[in-house]
């Protein structure tokens, strides 16, 4: 190309930029004409641009929003490279994550009736619970779930209470690597205590639980997915059966690391 200027027309079809393409670019910064005609309004951009334009419409191919294509376009060939290889790792782990999901969906519930045979149901007692609740991915579970433990024990025990009784995990929202969810972490205690700023004190009321017992092969995600998948199964299968609250872990099980809980009604 050995024109000065090139009118938007031919540039979008050296570049295969639409009109409307060109004309957001230029608007978001990313692309700004070479010249415009102040009595016409036509724009020009310089051959030079011819690089950058065909740079940002691979980038676009990834699907990658403008904020971060400009961020690229103005790193070196060498930073570009490592920060897109980041980003497709990236990407891959999520997929990675999505595809385990897709897989405890799929083979959980109906399609795993061994587990759905396991569920049993207790009669459980009023209980009082000493909790703590905080937002957090599953990233960030086991890590909460332990420092909440200790922090609730070491508050019974200064309480003069054995601090003693199991363990209980609420998911109160879903719970995933990519998903946020409110879980809350709490212990059985018989006696008085007083609440703190980030304990709080409550009553679980004397109810039903369909449990399951946690196998070893189902303890970790995605596949403890599975497990809830199977309680709801066996509660939809049973009519007049209802789930009546929260579902929770209790840690230790009923002869397993774990038990999967849903308070229920019965007919």
């Amino acid at each position: 190309m050995h024109e000065p200027h090139l009118l938007a027309g031919r540039f979008g079809a050296a570049t295969r930029l639409s009109p409307k393409a060109l004309r957001l670019y230029a608007e978001q910064g990313l692309l700004v004409p070479a010249r415009v005609d102040p009595s016409t309004g036509y724009r020009y951009y310089h051959p030079a641009q011819v690089h950058r334009a065909r740079l940002i419409s691979r980038l676009r191919r990834l699907d990658l929003p403008l904020a971060r294509i400009a961020v690229l376009l103005d790193l070196t060939p060498e930073a570009r490279e490592s920060e897109l290889r980041a980003w497709l790792r990236a990407r891959q782990e999520e997929i990675g994550r999505h595809a385990v999901i897709i897989d405890a969906i799929t083979r959980g519930g109906a399609e795993s009736p061994e587990l759905a045979a396991a569920v049993r149901v207790r009669a459980a007692a009023e209980t009082k619970l000493l909790s703590r609740q905080r937002l957090l991915h599953t990233d960030s579970l086991d890590a909460f779930v332990a420092e909440a433990d200790a922090r609730i024990r070491a508050h019974l025990r200064a309480a003069g209470l054995p601090g003693e009784g199991p363990t209980r995990v609420y998911f109160h929202d879903l719970v995933t690597p990519d998903s946020e969810g409110l879980v809350e972490v709490a212990v059985a205690y018989e006696g008085s205590v007083e609440p703190t700023a980030d304990l709080r004190i409550r009553v679980s009321p004397a109810q039903s639980e369909a449990f399951l017992p946690a196998p070893p092969d189902h303890e970790d995600f995605p596949l403890v997915l599975r497990l809830y998948d199977a309680v709801e199964s066996w509660i939809d299968e049973r009519p007049g059966v209802e789930c009546a609250d929260t579902c929770f872990e209790v840690w230790p099980g009923t002869g397993a690391r774990f038990d999967v809980v849903y308070p229920v009604t019965e007919p």
